[in-house]
């Protein structure tokens, strides 16, 4: 239950991934697993997001 709530607070980037393992009790590694399991992106920001910010930097 741990992860699936971390895995969600994650997804809505309401905590970070170093926050988010923490609260599920696994490794960074681990939780990056999880999130698949889970289809939850690893990523918190979009290929254009990036690509808007490195235009503008």
């Amino acid at each position: 239950m741990r992860i699936a709530a971390a895995a969600k607070w994650y997804e809505l980037r309401m905590v970070s991934q170093e926050r988010a393992a923490e609260i599920a009790g696994l490794s960074r590694a681990e939780f990056l697993d999880a999130l698949g399991r889970f289809g939850v992106s690893p990523f918190q920001y979009s290929a254009a997001q990036v690509s808007a910010d490195a235009d503008r930097g």
